[in-house]
């Protein structure tokens, strides 16, 4: 036999492969290999999930891989735990440029990390022949063992609402085990990776193994290295780009800012003075992504306790289009918490007596409207668990549900003031005041504990099927000491949380239907406010018809339909006169189509307040025939909406909903709010149909008509729009 310095290359390789195997577990052996052949997705993963499911694989040298075929992230097992890849499948791109540890904990006023390798000279990226020079650091917290599991839904949950026909969402669960050398700590690191979309969630797990208790003072529940987003010599971190290749969503959001990055409590971008061959000459590009709140937990563990981080979802870009980003982030809602697809047709009864909450049931139940919310002022009041007020309004939610109507109720909590005893107090002043909203109770006194409790007693009691919670908690820290739910400051809002998000759990395990006005998505709420300013719905009717348009085309970018809520006053509400409300409704019959096209037509449901949805047979015939038009098409009405153009006043605006795996795959809206007829030649982007040659357009419910798309994927459609008013499209 021969050896030339190819077989002397294949034989020293096929040894190296048998050492690395003869180090592997039984488990890690039943590990399929990872192949990673460089390849790119090359068609649209949101029109077309690929056939790819979550799975984990071993590399030859060890290492185990969470691929997805749109995201791949890979684990280096030995001398400890460490992410060394992170790779957007879609795009190719590798979003680590250095390792670090996987997450980091502070107990008792000790810092440690979980798990990590050090020793890389270069920071800006990392070469495959560099990792296995790297090593550990024994005061970290080292890695044991590790287990996979199918994986389980966020939150258990069910509702009685309409919503879209929804699959589970289907993935794997892959946990890291470590602990510190005198095992009196241990780490749990979980990482679920969803099928069908470039999404992993990850969070940890804190046990005390030990025989005593610990605090923890902080827990950083993810650490990533990641590439720069700019070139920049000089400039603050504060100013400069973050990474946009990753989107940052966790369960510890609240503000009421009706949005998620000004909601986010969670989310830290940090310099790196390690990366010392970054271009900006001070050090400070934000390129390390660390995920922790604030404040907390300061959570104390007795012995066998365990307490969980908070959860983080991260899903990977592959574009800077406002439009696209958008929908990915709508496909993570949808499959992380489907819940918020639920979207019930409601009124907002504005009531004063019994008689009033029946007459609007009948009114809901004969023009097609599914549910009733006692709006803010009725004479509802669920913090009443006296024994009459539960069988009073049992006996009305009987009623509505013998008109298969569903019935809620609103109840304040934070924005109020309760007593010097129960509210918050300021850490700065030692007294009550300093909140979010300058006085409000704390969940954790006496008062908040016992609201708790009525809420769900009311709602057990009354077979209600709704919650309308306005102002749940915020975020207020508590320096007291002697509320119940606390033990002091460090705790406060971690504690609070909890107590908001565990009735939240049970709402949702109920199949209770939660209106909040704030970023309580991942812990069960349904809706929240599309964003609005309440006094300009004392402004005359044509121009809340424009700024509710505005509204809508503004807060349907990153939420669906069904995510949020707009506003009607059937009656006076923030002031204004006779002009700003649609009261008698029989007088304003086409301002009130108007605003109901308007909303319905964008899947967006309002809150129509006020005593009565109709006052004679026109108003009612107006109220059934929209409802009626709605629920024809209603699935396409509740999917993603493409903004086609903004709302100005001085021209056409318009949206487009787009369904490409529906009957109907998109519906377009155009408004006109000149006093003259237009017709225009609107541009229709019909990608997100999932259509590129031919479309079958119909006006209203007229002639359909062929269309070819270009190579820009656009049609172009002239359409006609009568004053001050609207046309509708379907597409096939």
């Amino acid at each position: 036999m021969i050896l030339t310095w190819t077989s002397l290359k294949q034989c020293f390789l096929a040894a190296v492969l048998c050492i690395a195997l003869q180090s592997l577990t039984a488990q890690e052996k039943g590990l399929p290999i990872w192949k990673d052949d460089g390849e790119q997705l090359r068609s649209d993963w949101l029109l077309n999930p690929p056939p790819a499911t979550a799975a984990a694989y071993r590399t030859t040298d060890g290492d185990i891989v969470l691929d997805n075929g749109l995201l791949s992230r890979r684990f280096r097992l030995s001398p400890n735990l460490a992410c060394v890849g992170f790779r957007n499948k879609v795009t190719g791109e590798e979003l680590l440029r250095a390792v670090g540890p996987e997450a980091r904990i502070t107990v008792d006023g000790k810092t440690m990390n979980v798990g990590g390798l050090y020793g890389q000279k270069e920071m800006a990226y990392l070469k495959e022949e560099w990792m296995g020079r790297l090593h550990d650091a024994p005061e970290d917290l080292h890695y044991k063992s590790y287990n996979i599991r199918k994986m389980e839904p966020l939150l258990p949950w069910k509702t009685r609402a309409w919503m879209p026909e929804q699959s589970a969402a289907n993935g794997i669960i892959l946990s890291f085990f470590l602990e510190t050398s005198d095992a009196g700590i241990q780490v749990e690191v979980c990482y679920a990776l969803y099928d069908h979309a470039p999404l992993i969630r990850k969070w940890i797990i804190v046990s005390n193994t030990g025989t005593h208790a610990i605090r923890v003072d902080q827990a950083v529940n993810e650490v990533l290295r990641m590439h720069e987003e700019e070139s920049a010599v000089v400039g603050s971190a504060e100013k400069m780009k973050k990474p946009q290749g990753i989107y940052v969503e966790s369960n510890f959001a609240f503000n009421n800012a009706m949005q998620y990055e000004l909601s986010d409590q969670t989310t830290h971008w940090k310099t790196d003075s390690a990366y010392t061959s970054q271009v900006n000459y001070n050090y400070t590009t934000p390129c390390v992504l660390e995920v922790y709140p604030e404040h907390g937990p300061g959570f104390t563990l007795q012995p066998g306790g365990r307490m969980e981080s908070v959860s983080t979802l991260e899903i990977l870009m592959d574009s800077y289009d406002r439009q696209r980003r958008g929908m990915i982030k709508q496909k993570m809602y949808s499959i992380v918490a489907p819940w918020t697809r639920a979207n019930p047709i409601f009124m907002h009864l504005v009531s004063r007596h019994d008689l009033e909450v029946k007459e609007a049931i009948d009114q809901c139940a004969e023009t097609g409207y599914e549910a009733l919310i006692l709006s803010f002022g009725s004479h509802c009041d669920m913090e009443d668990s006296s024994a009459q007020n539960m069988a009073r309004w049992k006996l009305l939610a009987d009623y509505a549900h013998s008109r298969h109507v569903l019935i809620g109720a609103y109840s304040l909590l934070s924005s109020r003031r309760i007593s010097d005893a129960d509210d918050v107090v300021d850490p700065k002043t030692g007294r009550p005041g300093g909140a979010f909203f300058g006085n409000a109770p704390c969940l954790g006194s006496k008062w908040g504990l016992e609201w708790q409790f009525k809420i769900r007693y009311f709602l057990e009691q009354t077979g209600f099927d709704m919650f309308e919670n306005d102002g749940p908690y915020p975020g207020d820290v508590c320096a007291s000491t002697n509320h119940p739910g606390h033990k002091g400051l460090e705790d406060s809002q971690w504690t609070q949380m909890i107590m908001m998000k565990s009735l939240y759990h049970w709402c949702a395990e109920k199949g209770i239907y939660v209106n909040a006005p704030d970023w309580y998505f991942l812990d069960g709420t349904n809706k929240i406010a599309l964003g609005y300013r309440e006094v300009n719905f004392s402004l005359p009717r044509d121009q809340q018809a424009i700024l509710n348009r505005q509204n809508i085309y503004d807060g349907t970018w990153d939420k669906s339909p069904s995510m949020g809520w707009g506003f009607v006053p059937l009656t006076k509400y923030q002031g204004g006169d006779s002009s700003a409300v649609l009261e008698p409704l029989k007088d304003h019959l086409n301002d009130y189509e108007r605003l109901m096209v308007q909303y319905y037509g964008a899947g967006v449901q309002a809150c129509y307040r006020g005593p009565r949805l109709y006052d004679g047979p026109e108003t009612k015939a107006l109220v059934s025939k929209t409802i009626g038009w709605y629920k024809k098409y209603r699935n396409i009405f509740n999917a993603p909406v493409i903004h086609l153009r903004r709302p100005d006043g001085r021209d056409w605006d318009g949206i487009m909903h787009a369904d490409p795996q529906g009957r109907d795959k998109g519906m377009i809206m155009l408004y006109n709010p000149l006093d003259k007829s237009i017709t225009r030649t609107i541009k229709i982007p019909v990608h997100y149909l999932g259509l590129y040659n031919k479309v079958i357009i119909s006006e209203k419910d007229g002639k359909p008509v062929s269309y070819q798309v270009d190579r820009d994927h656009i049609v172009h459609l002239k359409a006609t729009i009568p004053a001050n008013s609207h046309n509708w499209f379907t597409v096939r």
